[in-house]
């Protein structure tokens, strides 16, 4: 037997649109910090926000996310890698007014 979707979900607005690309599950990338490798699972969208950071910062990707490793490895209860990501992605876009 299939599952209703719960009827707020069928009388959705359709004033919001998709991202462009659509929705895409994460991808895992390898990226070297500190000398060591490490692997990142993150959406397609937030790869290519990272990518357009560290261009606008002016360092390779895997400086732009050691340094973000090194930030959030200061808070007092560190998130994982990929959760600092998004967010500090997030801060930044906002930060720019996006």
């Amino acid at each position: 037997m299939p599952i209703e979707p719960p009827p707020s979900a069928a009388r959705c607005s359709l004033s919001i649109n998709p991202p462009p690309d659509g929705f895409v599950g994460p991808v895992k990338r390898s990226i070297t910090i500190a000398g060591h490798e490490t692997s990142i699972t993150l959406e397609p969208l937030f790869w290519s926000a990272l990518e357009a950071a560290a261009r606008g910062h002016d360092l390779p990707l895997n400086a732009l996310v050691a340094e973000i490793d090194a930030l959030r490895i200061t808070a007092p209860a560190p998130p994982n890698l990929a959760s600092a990501l998004r967010s500090w992605v997030l801060a930044e876009v906002q930060a720019r007014g996006d």
